[in-house]
């Protein structure tokens, strides 16, 4: 940005151009080596025709890699702007072309059609956000002012690199001890993994990105206080909203199940054994959440390292955990996780205080502890719930399990709200006001129409 707005488009041409040539050549690695890699790593513990298809899927899908790592710089381009519209829309594009292959393309090829669903999401994902790069010139050679940017974000890269792979050698270290235990056991935390992420994404991530921007500029500014304003209020926006859920989830998990997945040949077998995964995966929620904006706290300033060693130190306790926990199944799988997902936040919390002096602890604190309060009070309240409608509805029904659900669940986000507005909770009157100012454009557009 010093030497101006073309020089960093120049920039971000650059790296996007480096990094699809380089997802290239690691992406026809993993098509060659996949056979091997499936066996010995991802699930050694199928049969062969379960392995067959494992390495089908990874090879299809190996091809949407390289699509993602174009679609994820131009999307870091959008969020340096603070244009988040199509970013935000991508995801959604992204689940839409799963969606068009389950229903189009698997009727041709059987469960292949899948992975092609993926590989469509991918495009779809990198082409709502294509517009971006009109405003890039042409680069021709690079010139020397650009040079010392380039380095820059390739010394950055090397660890945030080492980093996400730590993550992916982690999910495939547990795919692993996960396919030696019962039939359905993958499928069971797969899909509570899906269920617990849903939260996660849509407030972690989303406060994570929306705030990025504003700490690399106060950080760049010299502007500390500024920073510790960002970053303690973006952790509390992301306790109100997710600390409630996670309760939530946990005295919910069975219904939850039962409602999103319980269908077809979804038994209840099934739904127990999701719904315990989920209860542990649920304790994790709240770390899961924090964990990006304290990670891009290190990168506003330049740190890539802590936020990799971390997750090294993580990755190495799960491992050994779930070494010694894995003979307990699914329960002993998920206590290891979210040890080292706890473990995750405590070690980046304790060194980004140590770098800043203060990250505004009192101000996270201040507000954590109402809406601790406040989400026992939603899980007690949903929890009677559950027990006061039950005998007025059939268990053993789709209906009956959804009513008591919904019910139960929208009592507890009915106390949780109103017991942090109560309390004047900051993040309660944004809330409210943010619905209010909703409801009033909502009704404008009304009598437009």
């Amino acid at each position: 940005r010093s030497q101006g707005s073309q020089a960093a488009w120049g920039l971000s041409k650059i790296v996007i151009l480096a990094v699809v040539a380089v997802l290239s050549v690691l992406a026809l690695a993993g098509i060659i080596f996949a056979p091997w890699v499936v066996h010995n790593l991802i699930a050694p513990g199928f049969d062969s025709e379960r392995t067959a298809l494992t390495i089908s899927l990874t090879r299809i899908m190996l091809l949407a890699t390289v699509v993602f790592g174009a679609s994820n710089v131009v999307g870091s381009v959008l969020q340096a702007e603070q244009k988040f519209t199509a970013f935000a829309v991508a995801p959604i594009l992204y689940n839409i072309g799963i969606i068009v292959g389950l229903y189009t393309i698997v009727p041709f090829f059987g469960n292949r059609g899948l992975a092609w669903g993926v590989v469509l999401g991918s495009l779809l994902h990198l082409l709502i956000q294509l517009p971006a790069l009109r405003r890039i010139p042409r680069i021709g050679p690079l010139p020397i002012s650009l040079q010392l940017p380039l380095r820059t974000v390739l010394r950055l890269l090397g660890p945030r690199t080492i980093g996400l792979a730590a993550g992916q050698v982690e999910q495939v270290m547990m795919a692993g001890f996960i396919s030696q235990l019962s039939v359905g056991s993958m499928a069971a935390f797969a899909l509570a993994s899906n269920l617990q992420s849903f939260p996660t994404n849509v407030f972690g991530v989303s406060l994570a990105v929306a705030a990025f921007p504003l700490l690399s500029r106060a950080w760049s500014e010299s502007d500390p206080a500024s920073f510790i304003h960002h970053f303690s209020s973006t952790v509390r926006r992301t306790i109100y909203y997710v600390l409630p859920l996670a309760v939530l989830f946990l005295v919910l998990r069975a219904q939850i199940v039962r409602v999103v997945l319980g269908a077809g040949a979804f038994d209840w077998g099934d739904t127990i054994r999701t719904s315990q995964v989920l209860g542990f995966l649920s304790l994790a929620m709240l770390a899961d959440s924090i964990i990006p904006t304290v990670a891009r706290a290190f990168y506003a300033i330049g740190d890539t390292k802590t936020p990799t060693l971390a997750a090294l130190v993580a990755m190495v306790v799960n491992l050994l955990l779930l070494l010694s926990l894995v003979r307990f199944g699914l329960t002993g799988i998920g206590i290891a996780y979210v040890t080292s997902r706890l473990l995750n936040l405590g070690l980046l919390s304790a060194r980004l205080g140590k770098k800043l002096g203060t990250v505004g602890a009192g101000h996270i604190v201040e507000g954590s502890r109402v809406m601790l309060t406040a989400a026992l009070t939603a899980g007690a309240v949903a929890y009677l719930t559950l027990r006061v409608v039950a005998p007025f509805v059939d268990m053993h029904t789709f209906l009956g399990v959804a009513f008591q659900g919904i019910v139960a669940g929208c009592l507890g986000v009915s106390a949780y709200l109103s017991f942090t507005y109560v309390n004047g909770l900051s993040e309660a009157r944004e809330l409210r006001q943010y619905l209010h100012d909703l409801f009033v454009q909502a009704k404008l557009l009304l009598r437009l129409a």
